[in-house]
């Protein structure tokens, strides 16, 4: 049977790691490793400065007081003791990781740092409601249909997916692309009762350009948006004047 990683950036105990576990099941041997307190975007960071705890909260779940990516790693190394699983899957987000947004991602990150360490990877993200109410049936179908493909057909050498899924039965599946916005962070300024002052980061502005294939464009629509992604961020049509740095 193949041996599946689930991870989130949500927390362990959080209602889509487990719908997300249930969907796997049905392909393999299951170990879920989260972390033990929602983690949102917190990115691709990675814990050096402190100890990482593991505590084991039922059958093969397991939590860790650190990042996704630190998830990852010490269910590898420690708990898998150096074999790679066959498939590492991160989610289900409550809320869509499109765009940018995948830089911040921590769900997103979870599945990076399994193609950085060579196993097929994933990423699954759920559109969120105003009243924080979640169906994960239609979400969790999609990420066992997409999983299936994967286990069976593989993918390429450090490439993983993102796909992105709306309320609701989805109308369809759309292959796509990271889309591009025009973000203004919105910033809150506040004063503590010692009267020094302190600052939120609040939902940002967003202004989405147009693209026919983007993530943001398919899930608007009500498609599931599944994005390739890799860890490579060379920008390979750079400013032809570098080539005359060159020595």
């Amino acid at each position: 049977m193949p041996r599946i990683l689930v991870t989130n950036d949500d927390g362990v105990h959080a209602p889509g790691i487990f719908a997300l576990a249930e969907a796997m099941r049905t392909l393999g041997d299951v170990l879920v490793v989260g972390p033990h307190q929602e983690s949102s975007a917190i990115g691709h960071a990675l814990t050096l400065r402190r100890p990482l705890r593991l505590e084991e909260r039922g059958p093969d779940v397991f939590a860790v007081d650190g990042t996704p990516t630190d998830c990852v790693n010490i269910a590898v190394a420690v708990l898998l003791k150096g074999r790679l699983p066959d498939l590492v899957v991160s989610g289900i987000n409550t809320g869509w990781n499109l765009g940018d947004d995948v830089t911040y991602s921590g769900t997103v990150s979870g599945a990076l740092e399994g193609a950085l360490l060579a196993a097929p990877a994933m990423a699954v993200s759920l559109k969120r409601t105003p009243d924080w109410t979640f169906d994960f049936g239609p979400s969790a179908a999609v990420a066992q249909e997409v999983a299936a493909r994967v286990l069976q057909e593989g993918l390429p050498e450090r490439v993983f997916l993102n796909v992105n899924v709306p309320q609701g039965v989805p109308r369809g599946v759309r292959l796509t692309v990271q889309g591009k916005r025009n973000h203004v962070t919105t910033i809150a300024e506040r004063v503590d009762p010692r009267g020094q002052r302190y600052f939120w980061i609040e939902e940002g502005e967003d202004d989405w350009l147009p693209h026919d294939r983007s993530d943001y464009q398919a899930c608007r629509e009500g498609y599931v948006s599944i994005t390739p992604l890799q860890p490579d961020l060379t920008a390979h049509e750079a400013p032809r004047w570098l080539a005359s740095l060159a020595r």
